[in-house]
């Protein structure tokens, strides 16, 4: 992780290994930031992003922006892994720490999660 907590962004490196043929097994359900941006570099593999109603292919070199009020999830299409750089404010990262630690995997709760970082998860 690049950044401190007081810095307006922050940069994590992920890796998600891929799956099977089939339906998208979304990395983050499709959701709303109602005042943060976000961002991803693809540096191996593919990653495939729905922004509002785009879906976007982001091979390794690509870039994805995600501004706040836009819906949006993403997911590795490939079987093989992906390895991305994600770009998000403190806030966002909060939310992520805190839906990693949760235990609990009510809609409900996740949800109530979500508002707490002013977002939320799409209908």
């Amino acid at each position: 992780m690049i950044g401190l907590n007081e810095s307006q962004f922050m940069i994590a490196e992920w890796t998600d290994p891929g799956a099977p043929a089939g339906p998208p097994r979304l990395i983050a359900p499709t959701h709303v930031h109602y005042c943060d941006d976000e961002a991803w570099y693809v540096l191996e593999g593919m990653l495939t992003f729905r922004l509002g109603d785009q879906e976007i292919e982001a091979p390794a070199g690509s870039a994805v922006f995600a501004p706040h009020g836009v819906t949006h999830t993403y997911w590795n299409p490939q079987a093989t892994p992906a390895r991305y750089l994600l770009i998000m404010t403190p806030t966002i990262r909060h939310l992520i720490e805190e839906l990693h630690r949760s235990t609990e995997r009510d809609p409900a709760a996740i949800q109530t999660i979500y508002h707490q970082h002013n977002s939320a998860l799409a209908p």
